[in-house]
């Protein structure tokens, strides 16, 4: 009989530099005032993990799923990351967009955000629509576009997890 992994035995056994898309949602942000998108960026490169580019693209959901798909469809990519878009407002759109593409869902990344994001930020933290999934055998995560958001998510849930949710998609 063949023992089951740990999960730190998974982790262990993880890739250490994942090639990453990061993607801005928004109407108003320029490459100038991209504080959130560009917090990211710095984040995985600190982390060892490459990111092989980035854009701002409008909360227009055609425009935003054709951003992600052409990301979804290049081989050299192992993770796309969504910042902003993620509220409640008329032009959030970007977990229907998300939502959409995902093939498996990761329903425990959106809630532990909301958990974690509930002790810094108390009940408002229920309207963030953070969520995370595999689509394409690459993972596809959708987090809130504010500085603060994009520090929680990354460091507290992304970060620690991202070579394994790459091991286990690819798997």
């Amino acid at each position: 009989m063949i023992a089951a992994m740990s999960h730190q035995e998974h982790k262990r056994a993880s890739p250490t530099n994942i090639r990453c898309y990061v993607l801005t949602v928004s109407d108003t942000r320029t490459a100038e005032s991209d504080t959130g998108g560009r917090l990211l960026r710095e984040l995985l490169t600190g982390d060892g993990h490459e990111v092989v580019g980035h854009a701002i693209v409008p909360d227009e959901a055609e425009t935003l799923r054709n951003a992600i798909s052409t990301q979804l469809d290049n081989e050299q990519l192992q993770a796309v990351i969504t910042t902003g878009g993620t509220g409640i407002s008329r032009r959030d759109g970007t977990y229907e967009v998300v939502s959409d593409l995902l093939d498996k869902r990761i329903d425990g990344f959106g809630e532990l955000f909301r958990a974690l994001s509930f002790e810094e930020i108390g009940p408002s933290a229920m309207l963030s629509r953070a969520c995370a999934g595999t689509a394409r055998s690459k993972i596809l995560i959708s987090i809130p576009g504010s500085q603060n958001a994009v520090r929680l998510g990354m460091t507290r849930l992304v970060l620690p997890e991202l070579g394994h949710l790459v091991r286990e998609v690819t798997r």
